[in-house]
């Protein structure tokens, strides 16, 4: 079977691969294209704490927390 477009009879079978080739063709010129760096993580942010042992606690948890960090990725 096939249709009549422009004048012209195409095949089912090239408007299929037609279809196809051109879905891809969208895809991969959506998802190529200029790769963004993400965005610098702040070094240290202020504690806001209502007491100094509260502080003090914060930044050790913190600390710990990226000690692990580190030794998990390398």
């Amino acid at each position: 079977m096939s249709y009549v477009i422009a004048g012209r009879a195409i095949k089912n079978e090239y408007l299929a691969l037609g279809t196809i080739l051109s879905t891809a063709a969208i895809a991969m010129a959506a998802t190529s294209g200029e790769k963004k760096a993400p965005a610098p993580v702040q070094e240290q942010s202020n504690i806001e704490a209502s007491s100094s042992e509260e502080a003090d606690f914060i930044k050790n948890f913190v600390a710990e927390a990226e000690k692990e960090g580190h030794a998990d990725k390398h």
